[in-house]
């Protein structure tokens, strides 16, 4: 081969490789060592390729908006970057920011609402997070328009999703709204209720659904072993059967606004449709959000006589069928 084609070829190849290597360069992080923090970085929804890659160049988060430009086009993924809040790092590619992008694995944040607790305790913790505007939440609770079958006619008022936000961890968008919020919590109980039949088993026992649910959630306040919850739950459902007033400590403590380490008797007094020691049958509705075992045992009680139950020194309670023997078990655990 002649001499001079040789070179020419040489250089055309050293060319190219050139070029290639200079575009690799330019999809490598822009801090390899990751001593950086991370960057919390809004994508606008509607934003075009050109304007993410000048916000991620503007944050030195990509070495080129150019070449972020023609690496999305020429893998035809310029329609597919997602909006949202994202955790971005300077030790991260161009590529590697790109498929972030194209998932939309956004940024998030979480919270747990743990079991039994009632809606102003789930107000107060999220915000205390600051995750929520107390106000606006306040009254999407009261008034917001939500989706789902088992919430048709509720009653109205500040009460009225009392019991229906199921309690879970739950992961949500840096960006997500009070309503957003809401709305998790409520599909975490329609995905309960379905998973459970519980309205199925509501009827069997001729019940509505959110009977059922009262019943659920009188029982998460009551029990503190697993083993206890069908037992408390026959209580309940042999008492509505007699016409007994079901006599639920959880139900006055709802009445008088909060917790309390101890009932007494003048607490047995207050003139509240929750006071299940005053009024006969079930109060109005929920009194705190129950858990899947809670929500199974009120659908399904265990098979006994037990009318009457109260707490041991360890948590768990003991049951009796007649007041003689509640009397002898009052004796023998409320030292």
């Amino acid at each position: 081969m002649n001499k001079s084609i040789v070179i020419v070829l040489f250089l055309l190849l050293a060319g190219i490789l050139g070029v290639n290597r200079y575009v690799f360069s330019l999809l490598q992080p822009v801090d390899p060592s990751g001593k950086n923090a991370d960057v919390l970085v809004q994508i606008a929804p509607n934003s075009n390729t050109a304007q993410v890659a000048s916000l991620l160049e503007e944050q030195k988060l990509i070495r080129s908006a150019q070449i972020f430009r023609l690496y999305t086009r020429y893998h035809e993924l310029d329609n597919q970057l997602k909006a949202g809040y994202y955790l971005m790092n300077g030790n991260m590619s161009t590529p590697e920011i790109i498929s972030l992008l194209v998932r939309g694995a956004t940024a998030s944040k979480s919270f747990t609402i743990p079991e039994g607790y009632t809606l102003k305790q789930i107000t107060d913790s999220l915000a205390d997070k600051n995750f929520i505007r107390e106000e606006l939440f306040l009254e999407l609770l009261a008034k917001g328009q939500f989706h789902y079958a088992f919430l048709k006619n509720l009653p109205q008022g500040s009460k009225r999703l009392e019991g229906y936000l199921f309690p879970e961890t739950y992961n949500v968008s840096l960006d997500s709204t009070e309503k957003d919020i809401i709305n998790v919590m409520l599909a975490g109980m329609d995905k309960q209720l379905r998973e459970l039949k519980f309205e199925e088993q509501a009827k069997a026992l001729n019940l509505s659904t959110r009977q059922a649910l009262t019943i659920a959630s009188m029982i998460e306040r009551e029990a503190k072993k697993d083993g206890d919850r069908s037992l408390i739950s026959s209580v309940i459902h042999n008492r509505l059967r007699l016409g007994m007033r079901l006599q639920i400590d959880a139900t006055v403590e709802y009445a008088l606004g909060g917790h309390r380490e101890k009932i007494y008797y003048k607490d047995l007094e207050v003139d509240s449709p929750y006071n299940t020691y005053k009024y006969n049958g079930l109060p109005p509705g929920p009194i705190a959000a129950p858990g899947r075992q809670s929500l199974l045992a009120a659908v399904q009680p265990a098979s006994t006589n037990y009318l009457y139950y109260v707490a041991k020194p360890d948590g768990s309670h003991a049951f009796a069928t007649t007041l003689e023997g509640h009397n002898e078990n009052k004796r023998k655990y409320l030292q």
